[in-house]
């Protein structure tokens, strides 16, 4: 597949994406729990097999509830008036996030009780990791904040316009994390230029306003840091 067409079929798959998260607020409580559950996990230091576990759990219960928002959809569109029918697709749909997201509230459980009782008892300390586990983090994080904010406030589409701007934001986290990895001056300007000409860019061929773009730079910037300075 040419590589123009993989990046529109890309934007459109993220454009489903923003607008289960516009439209569906437990979209948007799955979101909210995956990026604590992200922190959560980081902090207590749990195994990478767990860890691994809790990620797939929240890949698996956000996609269930977008297979939901579909079919929820399409029953919308097949029956116009009430219908017994369209009722019963639609119990049936929520039904089965209903139990996805159940069961991962019992593995969490599972994984996480003997953490935080030891937290409990030995007082608060957060684990340390290796600085490129974190920047993987970090970048997870940010686009997930992006698709909150931008679902959030309503405006724009996933890879074109909207607050704040989600290329920038990859950007500058990406500037922040190699920054760290390396502690070298010349990459990190190197990557800084690279950021600052994406952010201009978005602005050049008018999908950003230069303060989207700003918003986006600070965003990837500071929860990238951030998280350099708490888990690495």
């Amino acid at each position: 597949m040419p590589l123009r067409k993989w990046i529109k079929s890309a934007n459109f798959a993220i454009e489903g994406i923003l607008h289960a998260a516009k439209t569906q607020r437990h979209m948007r409580y799955h979101l909210y729990a995956s990026v604590l559950i992200l922190l959560l996990s980081f902090s207590l230091g749990i195994g990478w097999i767990e860890f691994i576990a809790l990620v797939v759990l929240s890949i698996i219960v956000i996609s269930v509830e977008m297979i939901n928002t579909a079919i929820e959809s399409i029953a919308d569109v097949l029956f116009k008036e009430y219908d017994p029918r369209a009722k019963a697709i639609k119990d049936i749909s929520a039904g089965a996030v209903l139990i996805t997201a159940i069961g991962a509230v019992v593995i969490g459980y599972i994984v996480l009780f003997e953490p935080l009782k030891n937290m409990f008892y030995s007082g608060i300390t957060i684990a340390k990791h290796t600085e490129g586990d974190v920047a993987i983090v970090a970048l997870i994080i940010v686009l997930i904040l992006v698709v909150i904010i931008k679902a959030y406030l309503g405006t724009g589409e996933p890879l074109r316009g909207g607050m704040p701007s989600g290329h920038a934001a990859v950007a500058f986290s990406v500037w922040v994390a190699i920054t760290f990895l390396t502690e070298s001056f010349i990459p990190s300007l190197l990557i800084f230029i690279m950021a600052i000409f994406i952010a201009q860019s978005r602005v050049n061929i008018g999908i950003h306003k230069p303060i989207e773009v700003v918003l986006g730079a600070l965003l990837g910037s500071i929860v990238t840091f951030l998280l350099f300075k708490i888990f690495s």
